[in-house]
């Protein structure tokens, strides 16, 4: 069904009594752990930075039943889902599948994910446009239930403290310390403005030139 609502052109198609979703949309996937214990914990800087962008247009997460909290905001005429996985990082696909799923939307085309990476120094960000999982478990989650390796990440530097996989463990599981926290609020502030940037449509590579440390 086509309807002219105010200049408007609105879209609807109805199949077996439901309504088709047909929205042009980008979605920002902050990954981390739910829960107070995981809170502003260094794996958790997905988070932090999509909380960060949220506060910035005062915009309030929601409960989904895509397996996330979500909040809407518009971006120059440009709508936007920010995701916050509720399914632990190790399942984080499973929400990024059902949002995609559920709202339509591309993978490689649509989706910005911000993650942690223990390989690029403290404080750095660095977009990629693909690659392998990188023995990061909510990467390899949305690989698994997107079938896709090409889409684009924006990732925070943690430094790697040891090989030691309990010494890891700790690390990534525990909060940034004080000492740290001025380099952390550095990092969200260039991330908010990164953001905006591939909002209103900078490529990757121009992004990379602007922020990549």
């Amino acid at each position: 069904m086509i309807t002219q609502n105010s200049g408007i052109l609105v879209i609807k198609i109805k199949n077996f009594g439901k309504e088709a979703r047909i929205i042009s949309m980008k979605y920002i996937i902050g990954l981390g752990n739910i829960g107070k214990q995981y809170d502003k914990t260094r794996h958790n800087i997905g988070f932090m930075a999509l909380d960060a962008f949220a506060a910035a247009y005062q915009a309030s997460f929601t409960p989904s039943k895509q397996f996330a909290t979500t909040a809407k905001i518009t971006v120059d005429g440009e709508q936007v889902m920010l995701v916050k996985p509720t399914t632990y990082m190790n399942d984080s696909g499973k929400a990024v599948r059902a949002i995609l799923d559920y709202y339509g939307g591309d993978i490689n085309q649509d989706v910005l994910v911000l993650v942690d990476d223990m390989d690029l120094p403290f404080g750095k960000l660095r977009f990629r446009a693909k690659g392998s999982a990188g023995g990061h478990n909510g990467l390899k989650s949305i690989i698994a239930h997107t079938n896709s390796q090409t889409f684009l990440r924006l990732k925070f530097g943690l430094g790697h403290p040891d090989h030691d996989k309990q010494v890891v463990i700790n690390y990534v599981l525990g909060q940034f310390t004080a000492t740290e926290s001025q380099d952390v609020e550095h990092m969200l502030d260039n991330s908010t403005k990164a953001l905006v940037d591939w909002i209103q449509g900078a490529t990757t590579a121009q992004l990379s030139n602007q922020y990549n440390g």
